[in-house]
């Protein structure tokens, strides 16, 4: 069997009832709001090299800070001016001349904003209709792969805890893409479907601890998966040994002949599947995407909100919300006051 990379191209999933995924038609409906059609796209091309770097994200003295000194990242409610935002940021996230001290900040804003139109339709389509047409594609497949992942979960019981996690920081960006690749070139599996694992599994390895199935490292391998013949060897907790072995895995569970096969077999749900290939596909149509997803940060939906859990969370038995909220306020999205930019 040839290899899947280089390439037919990832197909881009696409909602059916049968085991294989396929090609579907990109894009979110174009809505009417308030009975007004919505306004054309903005005119914004790319930007300069120095344009990119002087991005000016959204900021508020008054919120509440980690331990970095940075605050929850806020997201414009005006649909022209969080789209001129979001087209500044997927702009300067693939800017080489970007410097590397921004791209937390930009990752986790270009992060925060999905996660905010994935649960609100009607205003994603107003963004995406006001993004030059660059970036409708990439919009698309970040609000359909979060939205594959909140149809898995039930709505109504969002949990008062939080998991016992310690959140690190994870391998350097370069050392994991030699890591995917690595695995890539002796499997067949793209190392795009490796990285949209890892992210969605553990954060890039910033998630360092057990699932309530007890899965365990960066893939999240149940120990007794890691150790059938042929897929675990090495250390179950090292990025470089779970990658080679979750893409032994996808070969074992028929990966190379249908990847949303394997992808069954590593998460029994065809909506997980189709988040992962969401994903992947943006970064087969746009290697450079891997930046922004590499500086994504771990957040936790609970009953207060959508909670970002920084590097240095670091919990040995669950811990109650409104516990954790008075020791780090600066987890809890902030609440929009009226005029606030």
């Amino acid at each position: 069997m040839t290899k899947l990379n280089p390439k037919p191209r990832i197909a881009q999933p696409r909602r059916r009832k049968a085991a294989r995924l396929g090609l579907a038609a990109g894009g979110l409906a174009l809505a009417l709001l308030g009975g007004r059609a919505l306004r054309p796209a903005l005119r914004v091309s790319a930007l300069t090299s120095e344009q990119a770097q002087s991005v000016a994200l959204p900021h508020d003295p008054a919120l509440p800070r980690q331990a970095d000194g940075r605050h929850y990242p806020k997201v414009p409610a005006d649909a022209t001016e969080l789209a001129e935002l979001l087209t500044e940021v997927e702009t300067a996230l693939r800017d080489p001349a970007t410097p590397a001290g921004q791209l937390p900040r930009l990752g986790h804003q270009q992060q925060v904003i999905y996660r905010v139109l994935s649960r609100d339709p009607e205003r994603a389509a107003a963004v995406q209709a006001l993004l030059p047409q660059q970036w409708r594609g990439v919009a698309h497949h970040h609000l359909e792969a979060r939205r594959e992942f909140l149809a898995m979960h039930r709505h109504d019981r969002r949990p008062t805890s939080l998991p016992a996690w310690r959140i690190i920081p994870p391998a350097p960006a370069e050392e994991l893409l030699a890591h995917y690749r690595k695995a890539a070139a002796a499997t067949g599996i793209d190392w795009e479907v490796l990285a949209a694992i890892n992210l969605v599994e553990s954060g890039m390895g910033r998630i360092d601890g057990v699932s309530v199935a007890n899965a365990q490292g960066p893939m999240q391998f149940l120990p007794t998966t890691w150790a059938q013949a042929g897929v675990g060897a090495g250390n179950i907790r090292d990025p470089h040994d779970a990658i080679q072995a979750a893409a032994r895995y996808l070969v074992r569970r028929g990966g190379l002949q249908d990847i949303g096969k394997g992808l069954w077999g590593y998460n029994n749900s065809e909506r997980y599947g189709r988040a992962v290939l969401h994903y992947a596909a943006l970064l087969q149509d746009d290697p450079r995407a891997y930046t922004g997803l590499y500086h994504w940060e771990i957040h936790f939906h609970a009953e207060a909100g959508d909670l970002w859990l920084p590097v240095g969370y670091a919990q040995n038995q669950p811990i109650p919300v409104a516990v954790w909220l008075q020791q780090v306020p600066a987890s809890a999205p902030p609440v929009p006051r009226p005029g606030a930019g």
